[in-house]
C-alpha cells in the first residue's frame, strides 16, 4: 500500500471519528450536565433536596460508570437499532458512545458544581436570587474552568472509545487500525493511526485548556 492510499484511507477515518465524537460530545454534554446539576440540587441540604430522586440518578450513574464500554455496546444493540435503525457504522457507534460517556461526565459536573464556595451560593441566596439564577449564574458560572477541563478529558475519553468501536464495525480510526494495520499487516496503516490519534487528541487538549484558562476567575 502507498502512502498516498495511506492518506486516503486516514482522511476518511478522521472525517468519521471526528463525526463520532463531535456529536457524541454534544449529546454527552447535554445529558451529562443535566444529571450533574440535578445530581446536585437534589442531595440533602442542596436547592431542591429530593433525596429518593438524588439516590436514583446516583444509582445510574454509578451502573453507567461501572460497565467497561465493549461490553455496554454489546448490551445495549436492541436499544442502538431502535434510534438509528443499524448497529454497524458511525451512526451507529454514537449511541453507546453517549450512553458511555454521559455518566462519566455527570461525576465530573457534579464535582465541579462541589467546588464552588458554600458562602457564594448563601451570599445568592440571601440576595433573593431564585433557583434557576443560582444555578446558572452562581453555580455554573463559578465551576466553569472545572467544567471545561471535565469536558476536555471526557471528549478525550470519547476518543478512545471511538476507537474500541472501530473493533467491532464502528468505523474511523480504530476500524482502520485493526482492519488494515492489524488484520492486513498494513504496518504503515498502524503507524499512521496511531499518530493522527495522538495529534487529533493534543489538539482537544490544548483547545480544552486554552477555554479553561480563559474562563478562570483567578
Amino acid at each position: 500500500m502507498t502512502w498516498s492510499e495511506v492518506v486516503e484511507l486516514l482522511g476518511t477515518g478522521l472525517q468519521e471519528t471526528a463525526w463520532m465524537v463531535g456529536v457524541s460530545a454534544l449529546f454527552t454534554a447535554i445529558g451529562g450536565l443535566l444529571i450533574g446539576v440535578l445530581f446536585v440540587l437534589t442531595e440533602r441540604g442542596g436547592l431542591l433536596p429530593i433525596p429518593p430522586l438524588n439516590s436514583v440518578l446516583g444509582l445510574i450513574v454509578n451502573l453507567g460508570r461501572s460497565i467497561p464500554f465493549l461490553i455496554l455496546m454489546v448490551a445495549i444493540i436492541p436499544f442502538t437499532r431502535l434510534v438509528v435503525g443499524t448497529s454497524i457504522g458511525t451512526d451507529a457507534a454514537i449511541v453507546p458512545l453517549t450512553v458511555g460517556a454521559i455518566p462519566f461526565f455527570a461525576r465530573v459536573v457534579e464535582t465541579a458544581l462541589r467546588e464552588v464556595p458554600s458562602d457564594v451560593v448563601a451570599a445568592a441566596t440571601a440576595m433573593g436570587a431564585t433557583r434557576r439564577e443560582i444555578v446558572g449564574k452562581v453555580l455554573l458560572r463559578e465551576a466553569m474552568p472545572g467544567l471545561i477541563s471535565g469536558f476536555t478529558i471526557t471528549i478525550i475519553a470519547i476518543v478512545g472509545y471511538s476507537a474500541m468501536a472501530g473493533t467491532v464495525g464502528g468505523g474511523g480510526l480504530g476500524y482502520l487500525a485493526i482492519s488494515y494495520g492489524y488484520q492486513r499487516f498494513e504496518t504503515k496503516v498502524m503507524i499512521a493511526t496511531v499518530v493522527a490519534l495522538v495529534l487529533f487528541v493534543q489538539l482537544i487538549q490544548m483547545v480544552g485548556d486554552f477555554l479553561a484558562r480563559r474562563l478562570s476567575h483567578r
